[in-house]
């Protein structure tokens, strides 16, 4: 698979975000097609130079038509393949074998909500099946509940050291000014905040908020004339398990198991070498599971890992530097955002930025916790 996946000759030629936090009035293509002119900008390409064009939508099964309409494009290629919050690092692959095999010569992934100007409250389309639907689980949160009480259960995991994911997740979110929660938060304000579906409580959860984000693919022989630094695409891995995570075998072990040591390998690169890490962190026990899975600890020490304060500002494995899907933003689905920030550290251009960071790893998750994908990227020293 190494030797498939086009290794540094795909790069990021733009990204951007749009409308974080609130943003009234816009419906979900609008931002996300502001978005894409933003990101189009950050990359001085002109709109009709873009020929693939990759989103989903939370409220359009037909959005990459409804984006080429909207933008006035007559793409070569569009994908809407939904695997939830991992939809948008599946897209890059995707774009990736395309761009490297001249099919496409400019590809956008984009993104788009606004779930917290429209209501409020978290919305998707996809529901339990039916199976799991007669014990009336909160979709998705109950699924993610109990994969966090099989991991207490089987690892001693406990309910602190769940709330020091939140807990670090706001202290990056303190000192960037795009994130959408700010302000003080202990332990205990997490641990004693309402139960929601046991052992997960309110700040155990991610926000509700708007938010859209693009980036522009090309190969990088044009990227590298561009006018931002290089982000080169050095691995990109997607691996699918189930859909109910009822169906796992283990449901202490997700397919990030698989998506990320494929993504590595492409890259070369082991987790030590990794220097910063976006993951997907709908809610806390996201964050750990996702960081044994990957390889930064063992199975069963993520708890632990996690509450030694690694993950946090000065620790050993920056995680989530612009405050995730926790503290930053969440708009119905992160994975866009993640990948935008682990860009902003490899153009030195983030607000939490790592000295000398190389390489950052961006994590999606879809479904319940039921498509994983990872993407690896570096900057001009990596290829």
């Amino acid at each position: 698979m190494g030797d498939i996946f086009p290794r540094g000759r795909v790069s990021v030629a733009g990204a951007s975000t749009f409308g974080v936090g609130e943003m009234p009035g816009h419906s979900t293509i609008e931002m996300a097609g502001k978005a894409v002119q933003l990101a189009l900008a950050d990359a001085q390409i002109g709109l009709p130079e873009v020929d693939g064009l990759f989103i989903a939508l939370p409220d359009d099964l037909f959005a990459g038509l409804s984006l080429a309409q909207y933008l006035g494009l007559h793409p070569r290629f569009t994908d809407n393949n939904r695997a939830g919050g991992a939809s948008f690092m599946s897209h890059l692959v995707t774009a990736c074998m395309m761009l490297d095999a001249g099919y496409l010569d400019c590809a956008v992934i984009a993104y788009g909500a606004n779930q917290r100007s429209s209501g409020g409250k978290l919305s998707t389309p996809a529901r339990p099946d039916r199976w799991d639907a007669p014990y009336n689980p909160m979709y998705p949160l109950s699924f993610y509940a109990l994969a966090a009480a099989r991991h207490m259960h089987q690892y001693g995991t406990t309910r602190e050291e769940l709330a020091s994911v939140a807990v670090a997740a706001r202290l990056w979110a303190n000192t960037n000014p795009e994130a959408f929660a700010k302000g003080p938060l202990t332990i205990e304000d997490v641990v004693n905040s309402r139960l929601m579906s046991s052992p997960i409580r309110a700040r155990d959860c991610c926000l509700v908020t708007d938010g859209a984000a693009a980036m522009v693919l090309t190969r990088t022989d044009r990227a590298k004339d561009g006018p931002q630094p290089l982000v080169p695409v050095l691995g990109a891995a997607a691996a699918t398990w189930y859909n109910s995570v009822t169906q796992a075998d283990d449901i202490t072990v997700t397919a990030a198991a698989e998506s990320g040591p494929r993504a590595m390998a492409m890259a070369g690169l082991t987790p030590g070498e990794i220097d910063t890490v976006q993951l997907y962190d709908a809610f806390t026990i996201n964050t750990i599971l996702f960081l044994e899975d990957l390889g930064f600890c063992a199975k069963g020490e993520g708890g632990k890992f996690v509450a030694s304060g690694a993950i946090s500002p000065g620790g050993s494995l920056p995680v989530n530097t612009n405050g995730g899907g926790l503290s930053c933003c969440h708009p119905g689905m992160y994975g866009m955002f993640a990948m935008v920030e682990a860009v902003r550290q490899m153009r030195g251009e983030a607000a939490n930025q790592i000295a000398g960071a190389q390489t950052a790893l961006a994590h999606g998750n879809g479904g319940t916790l039921s498509a994983q994908a990872t993407v690896i990227f570096g900057n001009a020293e990596t290829v």
